[in-house]
């Protein structure tokens, strides 16, 4: 064996570059981005105000864990509280980021940004981080936060407990993280950022959509105490009045069968079906029990009332009431009008809110007399459905989009050297 092969054998394999993948074309020349500490790059890590909080709204709006728990600052998910002391120092300003240090495994590091003056303080039970302004951008440090390497590294070095885990300040602050040159922090930032931009656009575009649907519903469908719609179609203005029934009365409704949990698969493969429970979807099995459109009525647990399509071959189970309408109703307009009684109101029980099929079969509701309207009726929202359910998609290929670019934007997890 020569000496060259020896030494190739027992050099080290050398360091992989700690680059992006993906790199705008002034900063391809700028060198690696440097290996730190996350408190190297901060000019604080800090816990918020150790004061008792009310759901009363006077006092200082102050931040709880929940505020965050949706990626965004809800400002819905606030406490208060009142105090003589001064707390000026607590305000959160513009550019600070609150970092989840006390929660579940899965949802520990999760943080935000104030992206605006919310007249908010920092309140207990999550981390403030203060960016330095000449070393790091606040935005860009936001995005390396929510990259999968630092979730995981932070989510790998927490204090494990029984349904909670937590990561002190100290711990924390060693979080090892790469950075380029602030220029290049801003750039990066700037990108993103246009892409959250498009991507609120979009939810917010959907949050139209539905709120429209829910309009449309309130009147196509008659009033509680009223006979007629508010909205008729021209072509139905002198159809009379509707009827009044029951469910019972419009369908047949039969609790599904049980599958045993192990059979249930989280992943859609050849020869599947979807399984449906009480809230939705709970995975694909072997075995249908129906074939066809039908609603499901979900009758256990806090989603009951919960009423979805159930389209194609699939299994609902025990937890799913299957509505299977009578000859001369329409499944979309029965689906519909599941959806506007609000079935949750009618359950029984506090620990366990439930729904029976006996209970059901005797909610009260109108119906048009004409087949006709139930299908115009069923037509008209189900076309809003349809845009809701493309616009959607366009938020998830957005979503999807800018996961893909941050895994280019950002140096991999085998490409950070700890």
């Amino acid at each position: 064996m020569s000496n060259k092969t020896e030494e190739a054998r027992t050099k080290p394999a050398a360091k992989p570059a700690l680059v992006p993948k993906l790199r705008f074309p002034e900063f391809r020349d700028a060198g690696e981005w440097a290996e730190r500490q996350l408190n190297q790059i901060l000019v604080k890590i800090s816990s918020g105000l150790n004061i008792g909080q009310t759901n009363e709204s006077t006092g200082y709006k102050v931040t709880r864990i929940e505020t965050i728990s949706n990626n965004v600052i809800d400002m819905s998910k606030i406490g208060y509280v009142r105090t003589e002391q001064d707390i000026s120092c607590y305000r959160l300003e513009i550019g600070d980021i609150l970092f989840s240090n006390i929660n579940s495994l899965d949802h520990i590091g999760k943080n935000v940004i104030v992206d605006r003056d919310y007249d908010l303080y920092h309140g207990m039970n999550l981390l403030r981080l203060i960016v330095e302004p000449s070393v790091g951008d606040s935005k860009f440090i936001f995005y390396l936060l929510n990259t999968g390497q630092i979730r995981r590294s932070v989510r790998s070095r927490a204090n494990k407990a029984v349904n909670q885990a937590s990561i002190n300040q100290s711990e924390l602050g060693r979080t090892p993280v790469v950075v380029p040159n602030r220029n290049e922090q801003q750039k990066i930032a700037d990108c993103l950022s246009s892409i959250d931009e498009i991507i609120t656009l979009e939810a917010r575009k959907i949050d139209t959509l539905k709120a429209h649907k829910k309009g449309l519903m309130q009147q196509l469908f008659p009033a509680e105490g009223e006979t007629l719609p508010k909205l008729r179609f021209p072509e139905f203005q002198d159809a009379g009045e509707w009827n009044w029934k029951k469910l019972g009365e419009l369908c047949v409704m039969r609790a599904g069968k049980f599958v045993p949990p192990a059979e249930i698969s989280e992943m859609n493969r050849d020869g599947l079906y979807p399984c449906y429970g009480g809230n939705g979807l709970r995975g694909y099995v072997k075995t249908y029990t129906h074939s066809g459109n039908y609603p499901l009525i979900g009758r256990q647990g806090a989603l009951c009332g919960n009423v979805i399509l159930g389209e194609g071959k699939f299994h609902a189970t025990e937890h799913a009431v299957v509505a299977a309408p009578f000859f001369g109703i329409n499944t979309d307009w029965l689906f519909h009008v599941l959806l506007k009684l609000d079935l949750n109101r009618f359950a029984t029980g506090q620990a366990q809110p439930g729904l029976s099929v006996d209970v059901l079969e005797k909610v009260a509701c109108f119906a048009p007399r004409l087949e006709n309207e139930q299908q115009k009726i069923a037509d008209c929202l189900s076309s809003m459905d349809e845009l809701i359910a493309l616009e959607t998609q366009k938020l998830d290929a957005l979503k999807a989009h800018k996961k893909g670019l941050m895994q280019q934007l950002f140096p991999a997890s085998g490409e950070v050297r700890k």
